[in-house]
């Protein structure tokens, strides 16, 4: 862990980062400033993590609550409290033996109001493609006839109010930069003779000639790939790192790079080898992070998915989905899956199809449409060999083989072509399945998490193991999850509902006259359970689910009745049957141990080394609440009274571990369970001596009559259970071992 040292800006005193042990994501807003944070410090520092991890802190629109809307990457946002606040902060972290991690953005940038807040994209307005800004945005000048398409009017344009002013062309609240020598046209003419094309926001479906961010307009994409751009806008971020601010970075969005590897070995390069760097990147199940990228691994959704699939039960969660459809009439996962990325494909993405057809010719239309739709990850890589051949064959059965092979040959062959392929690919996947197809297949909630598989839910002990090892081997420092900004779920609500999936008749028979939305109501209110503000909070939740599955209503068509209807659908706030809290609570100390005990570098999201019960955006970004208080009170030998207090027990335990004894927590070793519960036990063991076992399944495990005689046998030395004195050795009955505890951590002696 970084030392702490007088003034981090000073050059000689700068200390030589290393692997965080752990980090704590804050949040930072106007309400939530770098002040806040500092004053957040001590309490994030006695759990024992050892580096603060803070959202975007550069300049970004005004009043913004998550910072990913970049204005100016030259400046430390002054709504946080500028550079000096941040500055003040990393001298308090550092004085608490705590470093930084700083989010970066190097995707996109706002297309903001006001527009000149963000300068390289006004000057392009203004001077066109010979702007020396122009090579810092993705704009397609031919598709648009020479002018950038904004989709910034309410209606079409011959119904909205549109003026020249004092230079600029004003509508409404925005205004808009003019061409030299313009000002004095009519307005026929004047907006005819600009760089732009002010447009109804509908017009951005399918004329919209910059790249952007997802189905986002107001986020450009930014061209990094340009050593140039990369230069301006990494240089203050560089600087922080330079200066010992930061000690690390988390890359945003990473897929959306037109050459994700060329841009990390530039960052490499720029920032050092002692920064730790984690990307952005949702890998599918058995897709694999490129070896070649010099970065410390993900940021960590294909660990979530992991540890929640441990402990969902597959046979009911088949149940569950047999039930779902039979209710709903809805298909299975493949078939929504495949739908949803059609639709999205032709409907919302279609400008970006387009630029992609155009690029192709009209011969090969179809079949980039049909590689698209059939890819089974985010996107492919430059220089990778050859297509996955699922995806071939897929395409090539709906557009036929000779087009599939041409379009493949052109990937091949055409830098250009592959890169927009690459990134249409990935906003892609996360629109049509993040976005849609996750809210749309509702059997088990708990399942439709960024980088999980809802057809296939659950991951076997097997399975769990065979991923530790292999980050323990190939990817060490990467980032670990279970709650995040972008997760739809806290790790708390989604242990209190993936416990359904042990007693599928519970879930009951939704009732209303939206079967699918019944489902979701249910789950949610469950997963919630009665906690503050649970009404409204369900509400918002729902009514952003109708939205983005888009069967009945959506973002662009809303159904006013329909949408009227939704709060129908929350009752009074529901707690789990009395049968299922039990399971809830192992579910949830299962997950906070195997998360925190498991390969990689951990991240507490602020407020949830505590009960953290959160819904899907802007919920999960609420103001975080430090339990302060408690943690003085269980360090103080207060035994812990509810499972909220057992989570934070637990975490500031596993956190102490890894920041005192770091040597703990190396390579990986699964232990195997005999007997005949052996499959409801996960344990493995961290050199040189940290054992941890966890309890999965804890109510099919009750009804089948506990541990009885199940054993488990025990690496060579005297195991000693933390806060306890009791050693253990050789061959335990796990009934013994666990003592009524569903986890347990054991060090030798």
């Amino acid at each position: 862990m970084s030392q702490p040292h007088a003034t981090p800006e000073s050059e000689s005193d700068v200390p030589t980062p290393v692997t965080p042990t752990s980090t704590y994501r804050l949040q930072l807003r106007q309400e939530f400033p770098f002040a806040a944070a500092e004053a957040a410090v001590p309490h994030i520092a006695s759990l024992g993590v050892s580096h603060l991890h803070l959202s975007p802190v550069l300049e970004a629109v005004p009043g913004s609550t998550h910072g990913y809307d970049v204005t100016d990457h030259s400046r430390v946002r002054a709504e946080l409290g500028g550079e000096p606040g941040l500055r003040a902060l990393a001298r308090t972290a550092r004085a608490h033996g705590l470093g930084l991690v700083l989010d970066i953005v190097p995707n996109h940038m706002a297309v903001p109001t006001p527009l000149r807040l963000n300068r390289p994209l006004w000057e392009v307005l203004r001077e066109g493609p010979a702007s020396p800004y122009a090579r810092w945005f993705d704009i397609d000048w031919e598709a648009g006839g020479g002018q950038v398409l904004l989709p910034v009017l309410a209606g079409p344009a011959e119904s909205c109010e549109l003026y020249a002013d004092g230079g600029v062309l004003r509508y409404g609240d925005q205004e808009f930069p003019l061409r030299e020598g313009t000002a004095g046209l009519a307005l026929p003419e004047l907006l005819a003779a600009q760089w732009y094309r002010p447009a109804w926001w509908r017009e951005a479906r399918t004329s919209l000639n910059y790249r952007r961010f997802f189905t986002i307009s107001d986020l450009i994409g930014v061209r990094v790939e340009d050593p140039e751009v990369f230069t301006a806008t990494h240089a203050k971020v560089l600087e922080l790192v330079r200066d010992g601010i930061a000690d690390g970075l988390r890359i945003d969005h990473v897929d959306g790079l037109a050459d994700p590897e060329e841009y990390l070995r530039r960052l490499r390069a720029a920032a050092g080898d002692d920064c730790w760097v984690v990307v952005e990147k949702i890998l599918a199940r058995e897709e694999r992070l490129p070896a070649s990228w010099p970065v410390a691994g993900t940021t960590g959704y294909d660990a979530l998915h992991r540890v929640d699939g441990v402990f969902t039960d597959p046979e009911g969660a088949a149940e569950l989905a047999h039930r779902y459809g039979k209710t709903t009439g809805l298909p299975r996962w493949p078939e929504a899956a495949r739908a949803s990325a059609r639709e999205v494909l032709t409907g919302d993405l279609a400008s970006e199809l387009g630029a992609l057809e155009r690029l192709a010719g009209p011969d090969l239309a179809a079949a980039v449409r049909e590689l698209l739709i059939a890819f089974p990850v985010y996107r492919p890589y430059p220089g990778e060999p050859d297509l996955p051949p699922r995806a071939l064959e897929q395409a090539a059965a709906a557009a036929g083989p000779g087009p599939v092979a041409a379009v493949r040959e052109l990937l091949l062959r055409d830098p250009a072509f592959a890169a927009r392929f690459a990134q249409t690919s990935a906003a892609l996947r996360a629109k049509s399945l993040e976005d849609r197809a996750f809210y749309r297949y509702a059997p088990l909630l708990s399942a439709t998490e960024v980088g999980g598989e809802p057809g296939r839910p659950a991951v076997s002990a097997a399975e769990f193991h065979a991923y530790c090892a292999a980050l323990a081997r190939e990817w060490p420092a990467a980032g670990t999850v279970l709650s995040t900004h972008d997760t739809k779920r806290s790790a708390d609500v989604r242990a209190r509902i993936s416990a359904l999936s042990q007693a599928p008749e519970l879930m009951g028979s939704p009732a209303g006259p939206d079967p699918q939305l019944a489902w979701v109501a249910r789950q949610t209110a469950l997963g919630l359970g009665p906690v503050p503000e649970a009404g409204p909070r369900l509400t918002g939740a729902l009514l952003k689910a109708v939205r983005e599955a888009a069967l009945h209503t959506s973002w662009t068509e809303q159904d006013e009745q329909y949408e009227a209807s939704v709060a129908g659908y929350v009752r009074d706030p529901l707690d789990l049957p009395a049968e299922l809290a039990g399971a809830a609570r192992a579910n949830l100390l299962g997950m906070t141990l195997l998360h925190l005990a498991m390969p990689g570098v951990p991240e507490v999201y602020q407020g949830a080394e505590t009960e953290y019960r959160a819904l899907v955006d802007p919920d999960n970004r609420r103001p975080a609440h430090f339990p302060r208080r408690t943690l003085a009170r269980l360090d103080a030998g207060a035994a812990p009274q509810d499972p909220a207090e057992e989570k934070l027990g637990l975490t500031a335990t596993l956190l102490r571990l890894r920041r005192s004894r770091p040597e703990l927590f190396r390579g990986y070793a699964p232990l195997t369970p005999q007997g005949p519960a052996a499959d409801h036990l996960v344990a493995f063991t961290r050199a040189p001596g940290l054992l941890v076992a966890a309890t999965r399944l804890s109510h099919r495990l009750a009804a089948s009559g506990g541990w009885r005689d199940t054993r488990l046998h025990l690496p060579a030395g005297s195991w000693i259970r933390l806060n306890s004195r009791i050693p253990h050795s050789g061959s335990v009955e796990v009934a013994t071992l666990l003592d009524g505890h569903p986890v347990g951590v054991w060090l030798r002696r």
